[in-house]
């Protein structure tokens, strides 16, 4: 195989029309949001800040954490999740949430997913308030662990999720070298 070049073409797939998106509520940890901001990038899914975040973005910050992909990722900022509901329904007015917990009763696999949802989930140290998941029972979804940890990475949460999703919505049906 060889090696590969800027030039050399990628495995690729279309992205869809009413994209998914990605929420985040009060990231603490740079990196994880980073990654995210990159997988966001990866499959033109807009990404949702909400509330105080444990970090600045601005564009000094971004550049002197070597994050050369961020004017790639479409990021929608939100004071709380209250705003972020209201722009998000306004635009995915079909779309359905689904929020992810180490705690969930059920797992992301049966979620259902479909072009305009929306993966949430919560800060790095707790998660998602126990109000809000109380507020929305049914769409509490959670990634099944095999072994003795208490929960996945943040990124690695969203990682998974995120491509479930893609797949579940038919975004990765037909792929192509570009």
């Amino acid at each position: 195989m060889p090696r590969t070049s800027s030039s050399t073409p990628r495995l690729r797939a279309a992205p869809l029309q009413t994209p998914l998106h990605v929420v985040l509520v009060e990231p603490e940890i740079p990196p994880n949001t980073g990654n995210v901001a990159r997988l966001c990038a990866a499959t033109a899914s807009p990404l949702h800040l909400v509330g105080t975040l444990g970090f600045r973005i601005d564009e000094h910050s971004v550049r002197r954490a070597g994050v050369d992909y961020w004017h790639l990722v479409d990021i929608r900022r939100h004071v709380d999740f209250e705003h972020f509901l209201h722009a998000w329904g306004k635009e995915a007015p079909a779309g359905r949430l689904h929020l992810f917990s180490a705690i969930a009763p059920k797992s992301y696999l049966g979620a259902g997913y479909a072009p305009g949802d929306a993966v949430v989930f919560g800060r790095e140290s707790v998660g998602l308030s126990e109000d809000l998941l109380a507020r929305f029972p049914d769409r509490v979804v959670g990634i099944p662990t095999l072994g003795a940890v208490r929960s996945l990475n943040l990124a690695n949460a969203v990682g998974i999720a995120l491509y479930e999703a893609l797949r579940s919505a038919g975004a990765l049906d037909a792929t192509f070298l570009g």
